[in-house]
């Protein structure tokens, strides 16, 4: 896998943390790690994607992929711990997007506040959603 976003580390007070100091607490940006299974791509999600360049790191990195011929992707969203309004809308783009070249996008593992926020907005209801990687992976086949 690589890194494709920067990761920020921020200590007590919302200043930047020195090398020793520990993470606890700490807010951390958005990082995309892209692989492949088969012809499936995978976007790991890592941190929180909120309005600015964390969020415009995923529309980035979703429209990239869309206009290069990816046509199966998978959004692990294991360890994602925020989407705002912009993160939600650039996937259901995405989505949209992907569906009308016969493509799909499908949702992977979302925990905690992110679920419930994905459940208020009723996006698992259009995306489909699992909680097991093999078995969204096998569902592309």
């Amino acid at each position: 896998m690589r890194p494709m976003g920067p990761a920020r580390r921020q200590g007590a007070r919302g200043v930047p943390a020195s090398e020793d100091e520990p993470l606890e607490g700490a807010i951390v940006g958005l990082q995309i790690s892209i692989r492949e299974s088969g012809d499936v791509t995978i976007l790991d999600l890592q941190g929180r994607a909120t309005i600015g360049v964390d969020s415009d790191l995923l529309i980035r990195h979703l429209q990239e992929l869309v206009a290069n011929g990816v046509r199966k992707l998978l959004l692990n969203l294991t360890d994602a711990t925020q989407l705002d309004s912009s993160g939600i809308s650039a996937i259901f783009e995405a989505y949209v997007s992907l569906s009308r070249q016969g493509g799909c996008l499908k949702l992977l593992c979302p925990r905690g506040r992110l679920r419930a926020v994905l459940r208020v907005v009723r996006l698992p209801d259009i995306i489909p959603t699992f909680e097991d990687e093999i078995q969204a992976l096998a569902v592309f086949n």
